[in-house]
């Protein structure tokens, strides 16, 4: 009997002649067929564990914890905390319901602002919410962003770091979440349509358009700029969360003179109502954005809006000794690393906050004063020839380093 010599696929048995397609291996062969099979598995499997992932993070992140979690490192800031809380639970509750029902109602994504001024904590929102998220997270910064065609970063390098933070996972990275910050250096410069070239300005609000509403971008792997012929990939920001930081300065002004406008007539509303001349921000509507510099179109993609108190002085206070990355806690870490127990007095505590609120820096302030008293001690303490255990820093040191520094001259106007 002669021997069946038929080239056939080692997994489905199929001859050679009823297949289109036969994959040749090192001890057998596979056929098309076989292959999709496969494929189909693994892609079923694949999105199986994706959400998997977002069902376990919407089990362990609702909006209560993230804003607990937020508390052990941002200090105060509890209207924008909640805002932000809800915004990223909503968007893994969006995720999950796109992955798991099928009806008509399509919920759409709630891209957010955030308005406060300089070191109020809009950038450590950002960067503590990205230690808690099981989704890709990362922060873009506007100001290198130009116009198609001039120096600069085009605005799809924006989604670059999106995909190098989900380790080039397409799929992982259009669920991701991110956070472009100083989005209001990218105001226009006059507050009607330029009849020039804008190319920092209107022009890259105009470009950030298409990725906020939603749409198939081509991002070069590498970032920097789009070139014709390197090779792109595609990503769809349909399901990408926008959160946008500011500090905005100035548009205290703006919000001001709208208040002050007096309305005429019999439908004037009459309300007794006492405006807070020391935190306007709380009364910034969209209005107010576009008066700024943002163009409606924009403003229209990032429909809530949030705002971030000044810190007061209690406020600066806990800043120094209370989140678990406190600055005074950072400088005691580093003198302990060298055997050196630093102990501070409550008083030099106070005399930080009082220059922090003289030079109206916000919390960024702390660390530069800090700086000045601290840098002749991390200095001289490591290298003393008889080894310090132990150093109180006391009042009268702290004045006198503050003095000779001569931060007067720094105070801002």
């Amino acid at each position: 009997m002669a021997k069946d010599t038929s080239i056939k696929c080692t997994m489905c048995n199929r001859d050679k002649k009823e297949t289109k397609i036969l994959i040749a291996g090192i001890n057998g062969h596979i056929c098309d067929n076989c292959a999709t099979q496969a494929y189909n598995l693994i892609k079923e499997e694949s999105a199986g564990a994706q959400n998997q992932q977002v069902q376990n993070a919407l089990t362990l992140l609702k909006p209560a914890v993230i804003k607990q979690k937020l508390d052990e490192y941002v200090i105060g800031q509890d209207e924008a905390k909640k805002v932000l809380s809800v915004a990223v639970y909503n968007h893994f509750k969006r995720i999950n319901h796109a992955a798991k029902t099928s009806e008509t109602i399509e919920i759409d994504k709630s891209n957010l602002i955030l308005v406060g001024e300089t070191g109020t904590g809009k950038t450590l929102l950002a960067r503590t919410i990205a230690k808690l998220l099981n989704v890709p997270f990362c922060i873009a910064d506007a100001t290198v962003l130009t116009e198609a065609g001039y120096v600069g970063e085009d605005v799809e390098s924006i989604l670059t770091r999106l995909l190098q933070a989900a380790d080039y996972d397409v799929a992982a990275a259009e669920r991701g979440i991110v956070f472009i910050d100083e989005i209001d250096k990218i105001a226009r410069k006059s507050d009607n349509p330029s009849i020039t070239r804008d190319v920092s300005g209107e022009g890259v609000q105009q470009a950030m358009l298409k990725l906020l509403e939603g749409s198939v971008v081509n991002v070069p792997p590498q970032g920097g700029r789009k070139h014709p012929d390197a090779k792109m990939i595609q990503l769809n920001t349909k399901n990408i969360l926008f959160i946008c930081g500011g500090a905005f300065d100035g548009i205290e002004k703006k919000i001001a003179s709208r208040l002050n406008t007096k309305a005429v007539g019999y439908s004037a509303s009459v309300t007794d109502s006492v405006i807070d001349k020391s935190n306007l921000l709380q009364y910034i509507t969209p209005q107010d954005l576009k008066s700024f510099g943002l163009i409606p179109e924009l403003i229209g993609r990032l429909p809530v809006l949030t705002y971030l108190k000044p810190l007061d002085r209690a406020a600066l206070r806990s800043i120094l000794t209370d989140p678990k990355n406190a600055l005074i806690k950072q400088y005691i870490a580093l003198f302990k690393m060298d055997g050196i127990n630093l102990s501070i007095n409550s008083d030099v505590l106070d005399l930080i906050v009082d220059k922090a609120i003289e030079f109206k820096l916000g919390a960024r302030g702390l660390r530069g004063i800090c700086e000045v008293i601290m840098t002749d001690l991390m200095f001289d303490l490591p290298s003393e020839k008889t080894t310090v255990k132990s150093y109180n820093l006391s009042i009268d040191y702290a004045l006198n380093k503050l003095n000779n520094a001569r931060l007067s001259e720094l105070k801002v106007a």
